[in-house]
């Protein structure tokens, strides 16, 4: 096998967000829709979660930042992370906000409406069932459906989170419809790490009916930024200079981080350090409740301990902007 093989879905934020990367990098790749009967693919990773690629020397992968990465080190054409330190960092966490929070509105549109709930539960199972039947999607749609609107809570989709997660998207939506227009990226004139994670769960904005109409009417750039940057394998580009200011729309997600993902960060850890089942942060001026995850513990302590390795000069280089956004003194803090 010459070639990366990428099963995932339509459907799936870091399924486009994967394929997007090796399509950027002219990597080459099969793009495998996960069909019926291609459940022994998961014997091969520890999470049955998609994207799963098999590589060419036969491993199989499928957690998408260690796969970013660890594709840098093995390709060096055409790479996603900026050449200087600092702004690698950079690009690297508001990575991290658009796969642990920013997925979060793309769940929450996903199944909290009853119209999206019906056309995208059967649109995915349509696309891993078609050719089986009419009655055998639908029957399928709908158990699929009520296994996802089950889950909603757990991942903090709940009626009392809603206006939190929507305003939120709001905010991100309008720091990008100011910015495709007059910049290419969000870290020059190529595509970065970053650029890839917020294209992977706007996507599926941009799919699903009610924030689809949101983005057709209020975000009509952004809506078609995200179709140019599906396949940017014609893009010729260069990173910004270390020396110029970050665009707005940097500054803007970085103090998104600073007034939401990092607090909400700190307090899921908090959670599972004292063993919880929930806990509550305020966010915006509210209180936001949900199920704490192992897994975004993880999150905190890697963003942390990369920020402690940049070389002094890179990390002098950032230090003031992430002061000025409120990141610097949770990425500072001790690990519990």
């Amino acid at each position: 096998m010459s070639s990366y093989t990428i099963y995932g879905a339509l459907g799936s934020p870091y399924s486009i967000k994967m394929r997007a990367i090796f399509r950027y990098r002219r990597i080459p790749v099969i793009w495998r829709q996960l069909e019926a009967g291609d459940e022994a693919i998961f014997q091969h990773v520890r999470a049955p979660v998609i994207p799963v690629i098999r590589y060419p020397d036969e491993s199989w992968h499928n957690d998408s930042t260690p796969m970013i990465f660890d594709l840098e080190q093995r390709h060096a054409e055409r790479s996603i992370v900026p050449d200087d330190e600092g702004l690698a960092f950079l690009a690297w966490l508001l990575e991290d906000f658009a796969d642990e929070w920013g997925t979060k509105a793309m769940f929450h549109y996903r199944w909290y409406r009853e119209r999206d709930q019906q056309q995208m539960s059967e649109w995915l199972l349509f696309d891993r069932l078609h050719g089986s039947g009419r009655e055998e999607i639908l029957r399928a749609a709908k158990q699929f459906r009520d296994r996802q609107v089950s889950r909603m809570a757990l991942v903090g989709c709940t009626p009392e989170n809603a206006p939190i997660i929507e305003e939120t998207a709001r905010r991100i939506l309008t720091l990008f419809e100011a910015h495709v227009t007059e910049k290419k990226y969000l870290f020059g004139s190529r595509p970065s790490i970053a650029d890839f994670g917020w294209l992977g769960q706007l996507s599926q904005l941009a799919t699903d009916p009610t924030p689809q109409e949101l983005m057709r009417s209020d975000y009509p750039f952004t809506y078609r930024w995200l179709a140019n940057l599906d396949d940017a394998s014609g893009v010729e580009g260069e990173w910004q200079s270390a020396d110029a200011p970050v665009p707005d729309a940097v500054l803007g997600l970085l103090r998104l981080c600073g007034e939401i993902y990092f607090p909400f960060l700190k307090a899921n850890a908090q959670a599972v350090a004292n063993g919880d089942e929930e806990f509550t942060v305020n966010l915006l001026g509210r209180h936001y409740s949900q199920a704490p995850f192992k897994y975004q513990v993880k999150c905190l302590k890697e963003l942390r301990s990369g920020f402690a390795r940049l070389q002094p000069k890179a990390r002098e280089s950032i230090e003031a902007l992430l002061a000025r956004s409120g990141c610097l003194h949770p990425l500072t803090e001790e690990v519990s």
